[in-house]
């Protein structure tokens, strides 16, 4: 059983490498934009706004994500991972649950490509539409938190899918060395 903690900007490829993840190892994909959008959609003219929004579907993703590894399922959490607290509560759940933690950052360094991708996908109403500007672009890139005690995966999606999925899965399955930077911050 395994826990796999996605990272990356939107657009980076976390939904497609996930799905198919999950569609090679039976993995439950818990979906941050599911939750958010589905709170947004619920909640709207309560008074509620974004943040506090966000704060409570976080809360919902944490609790599937306990449930479903407590089920003896393996978990794919599909969001970014901008917080240390999420690395903290990651590997908490996969310990307490005796679930190997595996975290897997989604990197690209192209904004038209981010922005071709944000345009052409099903957009969820929690999701951006758009990187408006290569000084939003550059930070984002670097601020996801990633474990520092713990092997982690970074993976070029620049390339298809089919291009790297194989390592990720030999580093999920604990096959394939992983390394802790491939990309300075």
């Amino acid at each position: 059983m395994f826990f796999v903690q996605m990272s990356g900007i939107p657009g980076s490829g976390k939904s497609t490498l996930s799905r198919e993840i999950a569609q090679r190892t039976g993995a439950v994909v818990v979906d941050c934009d599911v939750v958010k959008s589905s709170l947004m959609l619920s909640l709207q003219g309560t008074g509620m706004n974004g943040k506090e929004i966000g704060k409570v579907s976080y809360s919902m993703n944490w609790a599937l994500i306990d449930f479903h590894l407590s089920q003896g399922k393996s978990v794919i959490f599909d969001s970014p991972c901008l917080y240390q607290e999420m690395i903290e509560k990651g590997t908490k759940l996969a310990e307490t649950h005796r679930a190997a933690y595996k975290y897997v950052e989604c990197y690209l360094e192209d904004l038209d490509e981010i922005n071709r991708r944000l345009k052409s996908r099903e957009r969820k109403v929690s999701q951006v539409g758009k990187v408006k500007s290569e000084e939003v672009f550059t930070p984002a890139l670097h601020h996801s938190k990633k474990p520092s005690e713990i092997d982690w995966y970074c993976v070029d999606t620049s390339l298809p899918v089919d291009a790297y999925i194989e390592e990720v899965m030999s580093y999920i399955g604990n096959d394939h060395k992983a390394f802790s930077s491939s990309y300075s911050e």
